[in-house]
């Protein structure tokens, strides 16, 4: 395996264990490295869109599906709690976790709240702001615009309100498959990045088609 392979192993483990990732130094110690091999390693994996990083280049921002920073999901398993950059990565952790997590969110990032067991079923639904593909353009910016609301006809007006351009609008249930199948083997260590292919095949085997979804074969690893 690589040593930014191993990287992401160590990271998503850490999380998953003691509810965060290892700072530089536990990281290099744990792979065997120096520090400055460690951080190679962590830049190689922020080139291939595997982690954000801090603009220090040396702390995980945000290693999907969890977010190191205060973020606008949070996702209570029985042990310990972890942030979620969005619904899609809260379903992504709790697939990770192996637990029957409770998520918290607020319904389009507002006021009222939204809350739900990860295996139970509701009418609510998610909204995609921006189409996927546009996601590394700002992934943090593009994963902050993916909330949940309580019925599709209240996403005209929220776009209306912000000023935010009005995508996909997805059930809540559909988008919980997509992450089982999108985060289901984030923490193997054999993990890599899914290329456009394989993300194409995933929206397909899902059921999210069309233009909104397409993924250019240009991009070697989304």
């Amino acid at each position: 395996m690589s040593l930014e392979g191993r990287a992401h192993h160590a990271l998503i483990s850490g999380i998953l264990e003691r509810g965060r990732a290892p700072e530089l130094e536990e990281l290099a110690a744990e792979l065997g490295v120096d520090a400055a091999q460690a951080q190679q390693a962590l830049r190689r994996l922020a080139d291939e869109h595997g982690v954000v990083l801090h603009p220090d280049g040396r702390r995980v921002w945000v290693i999907h599906p969890f977010s190191l920073s205060p973020a606008n999901v949070w996702v209570a398993a029985r042990a310990r709690g972890f942030w979620a950059p969005c619904l899609w990565c809260a379903f992504g952790v709790a697939a990770l976790a192996g637990e029957d997590c409770e998520i918290h969110a607020r319904l389009g990032g507002e006021s009222l709240p939204f809350v739900m067991r990860a295996g139970d079923d509701t009418a609510a639904v998610v909204h995609f702001s921006a189409p996927p593909r546009d996601a590394w353009d700002n992934v943090i910016h593009w994963c902050a615009t993916v909330q949940p609301f309580a019925s599709e006809r209240d996403v005209d007006a929220w776009c209306a309100r912000h000023g935010l351009p009005r995508g996909d609008v997805v059930p809540v249930t559909q988008v919980r498959e997509l992450a089982r199948r999108w985060y289901g083997g984030h923490a193997a260590r054999d993990w890599r990045k899914h290329s456009a292919r394989e993300a194409q095949a995933i929206f397909a085997e899902v059921g999210l088609i069309g233009k909104f979804w397409e993924v250019p074969a240009a991009d070697a690893r989304f």
